[in-house]
């Protein structure tokens, strides 16, 4: 990390819960969490939003926008993150490959491509969206609300890998540990894995 942070043994009140938090939901705590050890309460509204964006959307679906967002905001934490929650809590291991091993997309299905492709265009330069980005997807089947999902997916992305890749914060080395180093290097676009993971770009 670019700033000194608050270690969990010193941490207190807000900060303390948040650490806590964070630990029980991954067995360990992971290195964004001291990013926002300056302000708790930022953490605390992020992991509101998040979930409320998350949990109004189908998840594989917002896994996958999740990722095309990363991918295109350059973020190796937020993509190895994204694509272990495809594979462990979707259960979609085949299309974490997938993208992997093809970061265009031109390997998914109509749909998964059209959002893959569509939130990381959002993510880069959301001014360029045009009308025939929307009604690709209204075409492929997704809904009025489904188009704003994917939308809200990437924008708040866009705001979470900034402030980790701001504040220097690595991908962990346990989440990097559960790819093979084949497809743990097609996601390090940015700031390479904590400890020189062996996968890592020299």
């Amino acid at each position: 990390m670019f700033i000194e942070t608050v270690p969990e043994e010193s941490a207190e009140g807000t900060l303390a819960d948040y650490y806590e938090q964070q630990r029980a939901a991954w067995g360990f705590l992971p290195n964004y969490a001291a990013a926002f050890s300056t302000r708790p309460e930022v953490a605390v509204a992020w992991g509101a939003l998040n979930n409320a964006v998350r949990n109004g959307m189908d998840r594989r679906r917002f896994e996958i926008a999740t990722i095309g967002a990363a991918r295109a905001l350059r973020s190796t934490y937020c993509m190895a993150a994204h694509s272990a929650f495809l594979r462990d809590v979707c259960g979609d291991e085949p299309t974490m490959v997938t993208i992997a091993e093809d970061p265009s997309g031109a390997a998914l299905s109509d749909q998964d491509r059209a959002v893959y492709e569509f939130a990381g265009r959002v993510a880069q330069d959301a001014a360029a969206v045009g009308q025939s980005d929307v009604d690709r997807l209204r075409d492929l089947g997704l809904s009025e609300g489904d188009i704003a999902d994917v939308v809200f997916a990437a924008a708040a992305r866009c705001f979470f890998t900034r402030v980790l890749d701001g504040l220097g914060a690595q991908l962990d080395a346990e989440t990097a540990s559960t790819f093979a180093p084949e497809i743990l290097a097609s996601m390090v676009l940015g700031r390479s894995p904590a400890e020189d993971h062996p996968a890592s770009p020299e």
